[in-house]
C-alpha cells in the first residue's frame, strides 16, 4: 500500500526531472546475496564506526563503498561485516523500485524520489516548487534516519519549509487529499 500512496503522489508532482534513490540494510549473507544479484549496479557499504576506529585503513573498501561487480561473494568474507548496506542513487524513475522492494521486505529501508515538482495551487496559498519536491517511503523505520524500526511502512512527503506559518502542514495535507489520504504525523525536519 505504501508504495501505491507513493506512485499516486509522484502522479501529482513534475517528474521531468525526477530520479529514485534507494538504500536498504542488509542482516544476513543470503540478504547481500540477493541485492548483489537484484540490484547489479548497487554500491555495498558499511555503517559501523567501530568498524572503522579498528581498521581505518579499510582493506574491504567497505567503509568507502564497493560497486556490486567488485564485491567479494564469498560468504565468509560477508559474514564478516554484516551488517551491510545497499544503495543506489539518481535512478531513473520507475526502473529498480520493484526490484528493490523484492530486496528490501522486511529490513530497514528507504525509496526516495528526488527532483520533482510540486504545483502551484492558488487556492490554498502554495507555491510551485522544485526545490524541495519529494516522496520517500520508509520501510520498517520510522524516521528519516532509519534509526527507529517499526514494523510498518511510512510514505512521506517533502516540502518547502517556511517561517511556522503552517505553509508545511498546508502543503503536505494538500497533497495528502490529492490521493485520499490524510497526514498522520508530525513533521519531520532535517
Amino acid at each position: 500500500m505504501a508504495l501505491r500512496v507513493a506512485r499516486q503522489l509522484l502522479a501529482v508532482g513534475d517528474q521531468q526531472h525526477a530520479g529514485v534513490g534507494v538504500d536498504v540494510e542488509l542482516l544476513t549473507v543470503e540478504d547481500v546475496l540477493r541485492a548483489w544479484s537484484a540490484l547489479p549496479d548497487a554500491w555495498f557499504r558499511k555503517e559501523d564506526t567501530e568498524d572503522w576506529v579498528r581498521d581505518p585503513s579499510d582493506p574491504t573498501g567497505l567503509h568507502g563503498g564497493v560497486h556490486a561487480p567488485q564485491l567479494s561473494t564469498d560468504p565468509a568474507f560477508l559474514s564478516a561485516h554484516l551488517p551491510i548496506w545497499a544503495s543506489m542513487l539518481d535512478q531513473p524513475v520507475g526502473s529498480v523500485e520493484d526490484r528493490f522492494i523484492a530486496v528490501a521486505g522486511r529490513h530497514v529501508a528507504e525509496i526516495r524520489w528526488e527532483g520533482l515538482g510540486w504545483p502551484e495551487v492558488p487556492e490554498p496559498g502554495l507555491y510551485a516548487d522544485f526545490k524541495h519536491a519529494e516522496v520517500s517511503v520508509l520501510f520498517n523505520a520510522a524516521t528519516r534516519e532509519l534509526d527507529e524500526r517499526r514494523d510498518e511502512h511510512t510514505v512521506l512527503v517533502h516540502v518547502r519549509r517556511r517561517n511556522g506559518d503552517g505553509y508545511e502542514e498546508r502543503h503536505a495535507t494538500w497533497l495528502a487529499e490529492q490521493v485520499g489520504q490524510t497526514v498522520i504525523g508530525p513533521p519531520q525536519l532535517s
